[in-house]
């Protein structure tokens, strides 16, 4: 079993209402694991955010804690909810309406990798179903939460920044449709899991930085977005794709030559969101 359910790192002093989290970028893929599915070590990782950790983990010099995941996403992806399981890899598991995402085969315990590869040879248990979202999916999320709560007590409002990487197709599809090739994709569920004037300024600290940013647009969040974007409540939630070309090589799965450039770009948006404050956009701060 991966050895931890997340890593939290936090500033020595908590000055942003921000929360940096990255659901799918942990790459601790032990034997137990490996021994059970139908791939190797490599292909197992080719739906994982691969490196995005790296990209934000300097939230915390900004006054923002980050928040990763210690589970990688084909074990479990904590970007779904608990209860989407997939009959077609869950014993047991009853078929109830239509979830795109779980017929997809990526349901909160994954039945395939990207382009549709199969982890497994054949189903799993309930119980080992049971024991992966008990020993990490919540662990995660109650800690996820606590720190929404945290910043929302200390200055009015919580921002969740949940931070992901595309294929690079994704964004070529994007050009086809749009004309524009993003290199950014911020996703607010089409205006409902955030304040306007919140993504606005998330857009701009990526804009200011020459990121091209389109928004919605192939993603518009997942689970974590719906789930904690409540911006009648000052919890606002905001999803972030990354081109993978970008930063990496994403058929060897490392770093590219531009990493650290990007990085290093990246630190100043990171500087930039992080300052954003519960009374620069109307009714949040905390009554």
């Amino acid at each position: 079993m991966p050895k931890s359910a997340f890593q939290l790192y936090r500033p020595e002093a908590l000055t942003s209402c921000v929360v940096f989290a990255s659901p799918h970028s942990a790459r601790d893929y032990p034997w137990s694991f490996l021994r059970h599915t139908v791939l190797d070590e490599h292909a197992i990782r080719s739906s994982e955010d691969a490196y995005v950790d790296r990209l934000f983990d300097g939230a915390p010099d900004y006054g923002a804690p980050f928040l990763k995941a210690g589970a990688p996403r084909a074990f479990v992806d904590l970007n779904r909810a608990p209860d989407e399981l997939d009959p077609a890899l869950i014993e047991g598991v009853r078929r109830i309406g239509h979830n795109p995402r779980v017929a997809s085969g990526l349901g909160v315990v994954p039945r395939v990798v990207a382009n549709g590869r199969a982890i497994y040879r054949g189903k799993l248990p309930m119980a080992e179903a049971d024991r992966r979202i008990a020993g990490y999916w919540r662990p995660y999320h109650a800690q996820l939460q606590a720190l929404l709560d945290e910043a929302q007590a200390g200055f009015g409002a919580a921002i969740l920044v949940d931070c992901h990487s595309m294929p690079h197709e994704a964004a070529d599809g994007a050009a086809r449709s749009s004309g524009v090739r993003p290199e950014i994709v911020i996703g607010d569920r089409f205006g409902a899991s955030a304040d306007g004037d919140i993504v606005d300024r998330i857009e701009a600290a990526f804009s200011h930085a020459g990121l091209v940013v389109a928004r919605n647009t192939p993603f518009a969040g997942a689970y974590s977005t719906q789930h904690y974007g409540r911006p009648a409540r000052g919890q606002h939630a905001v999803q972030i794709e990354i081109d993978r070309a970008v930063y990496m090589d994403e058929r060897a799965i490392r770093p590219s030559a531009n990493f650290h450039a990007f990085r290093k770009l990246l630190r100043g948006v990171i500087a930039e969101i992080a300052t954003i404050r519960a009374e620069e956009a109307p009714g949040l701060a905390a009554e």
